[in-house]
């Protein structure tokens, strides 16, 4: 299936001519868009980025006059490789992304193909009403690949599949026909023939065709919830009002392009309760579905004991897990009502009918919206949650989401966990048992010649055994090309025969997405990895020990399903929510990675110019790595990356200038008023920025008159017995002493002496970001031996700046993973909260009668969380508002870089600045990072406060202080 040679020169040239979006044939482009979620990768000939619809007639037209393929794509989640080709890949999702119109009365809505399904639905809700099927990338995946995939998701049991939604299409075929296609009665029927054209012709055909084959069509398709396999074909029976619309939903851009979608819009109970009920096994929680679903739950889900294991394992959401009730295999069930006491009533009759069966399951049902929304967290986590565990083989998609009849899901478990055995392979269960569709990864050999024949024979035999069920080789991700060679054994020739006629109808030249559902690619082809696949072992500075030590693992991470691309909850990723980029995604950095460490796209490896720029608007932030399912890290790869980079090159001087803060400091604490009356005055404060790179909006943090140490030193020591060591970072030390003087006031106050290290040195925080890592280690390794008799002795090390304490908690661990004094200073390291949780139990928090608002800072959200934040506040009886507003945008010197301050400025301003601003003048700012108070007060000119400050401010108010 080798394309035909294509003049990409005068290709890219019509297209820059003839369109407003962007044109990117580059090297970095093209690799970025190489593989989906899936296992395989085909470099595309190139992407364009439209502007609008007139765009992407334009670009068809150009790919048609040159002869070159395409293929749509919107979040690029899905899981059997149709999102990507040797073929020019058109994206949806950064423009073409609005709701055209939402009619509540009729309810439907409008939108274009690149719209995120969690816009339409928060939309919709207003009007309480919602897009039933919701998978689990519902915050990210778009309806056009919904569309194109005919996706389902948790509710589809009271919705349907997507195809059940759609009414309307607006569409274009590869020789530039445009078209609006829907249900067609008779007489439409007739009009449209009778005015001839292509219109006329294809729908002259596909009646002709469904006329032929609709004896096999009724008898051959299985009548089942999730069958997704194969051309809707169906839906061109009389029967069902021959549907043109609907007979392309699913047929993953190999027919035509989408261009707007009407769609239909359910009822959303405004109450839902739900009942998790525990069974000795999957296999009994399978047997159940039939008798749980009698009681009418809008979703039926069922998870395995793995999945609940793996999440452990890689401590993903660990306090949600043990909210189970007992169990080896659970059944989520939830329930619709008009308000609580109606769906907690079905719940209840549900619950009842289930004691009278006998052997009744064990039964929990959650009353709080909290813990609900915790639990379906698990549910969706679970792709992510089975790809890499530790001291486990990575885990694959392949066989991921086939569909039985549900009153057969627990039989064909068993089956199908017997043909895993025979295999050797090893895999979690669990998806949508309602509609009897099962998901998994499994532990595939896809690297070794015979792996992935064994890989091939698994793939027939469980194609086998499905079709023996009487179900569907995909129930919800589609054929492309990891089941496409098997749609024989479900349909038989004459019917894939017929799908191959039916596309030809659509797209006679083969160029919409070739080689995916028809004459497509085998299984076993275009793998991401494959025999061939031998990767480099590289010498690098950071272990990994997660990853078996082993940076070509590291790379393999990221599985592609994309949650880094939401848009408005969660920290990850910052600057992806600004500028809409894939390569400003973390999921398109650690493709990126990949590509740039094999070498064949991208060639220069560590030298890579492609990948530093890709590098260059992360923030470090580390929000990949809490928010991420599969924890990929691109805060320590991009300072892995850097390290190697700049060993052949010089650094700028703006890398000396906030890499070595610390060291600038240390200097300025001699003469802090002179330092400060040259950084503000006019001249000289543009001379320093200009000298250090920093953007001339921005104003040079000032130096305190006294450092924090030095304030200590000249103190009475306390009488305390208990002994703590405070962590004098740089930022409490040289430039907010308060911060750590109102730490020593409550620890002390805590019943804690409180000392502080030898020496004055730096824990290297702001070394990473550059790469800096060889002069990180030396830093680190002081400070290991300087701690050494406090590390044997137990006593507790507390820090005030969150970005400092997960240099222990994290970096350390993961530099020197051999070293038993490192990894003890890792676990007795606290920050500030969390310390006085864990080991002040007896301290009673004084009452603080204010109104406050909590910004967490990003790396206290992904390593130590800040849960213990609100706790706190909470013990001070404030009256407190926790923001979901991801990143400050500042993270450490990013902010301060005269080319990164209008991102920033833009972070900041996507929910935390406009939230302060609308804050009441006495409503108390907490952010314990030191670059989130700095944002806030250069952006808004208001004082945040640190919660050691906030603590001591209500031991004053009540004459303890």
């Amino acid at each position: 299936m080798a394309p035909t040679m294509i003049d990409t020169v005068a290709l890219i040239d019509e297209l820059n001519r003839s369109i407003q979006g962007e044109v990117r044939f580059d090297n970095s482009s093209r690799a970025l868009y190489a593989t989906d979620a899936s296992n395989y990768r085909q470099v595309p000939i190139g992407v364009v980025i439209p502007k609008s619809v007139d765009d992407v007639i334009a670009t068809v037209a150009a790919c048609n006059k040159y002869g070159a393929p395409i293929v749509s794509r919107g979040g690029g989640t899905s899981l059997a490789g149709q999102c990507c080709n040797v073929a020019v890949v058109i994206d949806m999702s950064k423009y073409l992304n609005r709701i055209l119109d939402l009619n509540p009365s009729q309810k439907t809505a409008r939108v274009e193909p690149g719209c995120v399904l969690d816009e339409l639905r928060d939309a919709a809700e207003k009007h309480h009403l919602t897009f039933a099927p919701d998978p689990s990338t519902h915050t990210h995946n778009t309806l056009g690949g919904m569309i194109g995939n005919n996706s389902c998701g948790v509710h589809s049991v009271m919705g349907g599949k997507t195809v059940d939604n759609v009414l309307e299409l607006d569409v274009l075929l590869y020789d530039g026909t445009r078209l609006k296609v829907g249900k067609t009665d008779i007489r439409e029927f007739e009009r449209i023939v009778a005015e001839g054209g292509r219109r006329g012709e294809i729908y002259t055909r596909l009646k002709a065709l469904c006329d032929r084959q609709a004896g096999r069509i009724r008898n051959r398709y299985p009548k089942i919830p999730r069958r997704v396999s194969g051309y809707n074909l169906d839906e061109l029976l009389p029967e069902n009002g021959f549907n043109v619309a609907r007979v392309l939903v699913g047929s993953e851009g190999s027919c035509v392009v989408i261009l707007e979608a009407t769609l239909r819009l359910v009822d959303s109970p405004p109450s839902r309760s739900l009942l998790v009920l525990g069974y000795p096994d999957v296999f009994s929680a399978g047997d159940h579905v039939p008798e749980v679903l009698k009681h009418k739950p809008i979703g039926l889900e069922g998870i395995d004991d793995h999945l609940v294991a793996d999440m452990k394992a890689i401590n993903l959401h660990p306090e949600d897990v043990q909210l189970l009730p007992d169990g080896g295999g659970w059944l989520l069930a939830e329930f619709g009502g008009n308000n609580k006491s109606e769906s907690d009533a079905r719940a209840t009759a549900c619950m009842d009918a289930l004691k009278q069966a006998g052997n009744p399951p064990t039964m929990k049902l959650f009353d709080n919206p909290k813990e609900e929304k915790m639990i379906w967290k698990v549910r969706e986590s679970g792709l992510g949650a089975t790809a890499h565990v530790p001291n486990k083989k990575i885990t694959w998609e392949g066989w991921e989401d086939a569909a039985v009849p549900p009153d057969k899901v627990g039989n064909y478990l068993r089956d199908f966990r017997k043909l895993l055995e025979k295999f050797g392979y090893a895999c979690d269960l669990y998806g949508h048992f309602g509609d009897g569709c099962i998901h998994t990864r499994i532990d595939f050999d896809l690297e070794t010649e015979e792996g992935i024949r064994s890989f091939h024979s698994f793939l027939n035999e469980a194609a086998n055994l499905v079709v023996g069920y009487g179900g569907s080789l995909s129930g919800e991700h589609g054929d492309g090309q990891s089941k496409a060679e098997f749609l024989p054994l479900m349909f038989g020739d004459e019917l894939v025969q017929a799908f191959r006629e039916f596309k030809t109808i659509w797209d006679p030249d083969g160029k919409m997405n070739p080689g995916k559902i028809v004459d497509a690619y085998l299984p076993t082809e275009n793998l991401r990895l494959g025999a061939g696949y031998e990767p480099v072992q590289w010498d690098t500075h950071f272990q990994y020990p997660k990853d078996k030590g082993r940076f070509d693992r590291v790379i393999l991470r990221c599985v592609g399903i994309g949650n880094c691309r939401q848009h408005h909850s969660q920290t990850m990723c910052p600057s992806y929510k600004v500028t809409r980029e894939e390569k400003h995604s973390t999921r398109g950095r650690a493709r990126l990675l990949f590509e740039t460490m094999r070498g064949e796209v991208i060639k220069d490896l560590w030298q890579s110019e492609e990948m530093k720029d890709a590098l260059n608007l992360c923030l470090a932030c580390k929000g990949c790595k809490g928010d991420c399912p599969v924890n990929v890290d691109m805060a320590t790869y991009k300072a892995e990356f850097l390290s190697h980079y700049y060993q052949r090159k010089r650094r700028p001087r703006e890398v000396y200038a906030f890499g070595w803060i610390n060291r600038w400091a240390a200097l300025a604490s001699y003469a802090p008023g002179a330092v400060n009356w040259l950084s503000q005055a006019p001249g000289f404060s543009r001379l320093i920025k200009n000298a250090g790179g920093i953007a001339p909006q921005r104003s040079i943090p000032q130096f305190a008159p006294e450092t924090f140490i030095h304030w200590f030193k000249h103190r009475e020591p306390g009488k305390q017995s208990q002994q703590v060591i405070l962590w004098p970072d740089t930022f409490n030390n040289y430039f907010h002493p308060e911060t750590a003087i109102a730490a020593v006031e409550v620890l002390e106050a805590a019943g804690f002496q409180v000392r502080l290290p030898e020496r004055r040195i730096c824990c290297g925080r702001p070394l990473y970001d550059f790469g800096m890592l060889d002069q990180a280690k030396r830093q680190l390794q002081r400070i290991v031996s300087d701690l050494r008799q406090a590390i044997h002795s137990g006593i507790p090390v507390v820090g005030l700046e969150p970005a400092c304490v997960t240099v222990f908690r994290d970096e350390l661990v993961n530099l020197f993973p051999n070293d038993e004094a490192a990894q003890q200073l890792s676990r007795q390291t606290y920050f500030f909260n969390e310390f006085l949780l864990k080991k002040a139990p007896d301290f009673r928090f004084p009452a603080l009668q204010r109104k406050a608002i909590l910004h967490g800072h990003c790396h206290q959200k992904a390593i130590i969380k800040t849960d213990d934040d609100q706790i706190v506040l909470g013990k001070l009886g404030l009256d407190l508002q926790y923001l979901d507003s991801g990143c400050c945008g500042m993270a450490g010197s990013f902010g301060f870089e005269k080319d990164k301050y209008e991102i920033s400025r833009q972070i900041g301003e996507l929910v935390l600045l406009p939230a302060l601003r609308a804050a009441t003048p006495d409503t108390l700012i907490v952010a314990d990072g030191y670059s989130c108070r700095e944002q806030i007060a250069q952006l808004t000119g208001q004082h945040g406060l640190h919660s050691a400050e906030v603590i001591r401010m209500a031991l004053q108010e009540n004459g303890q202080g």
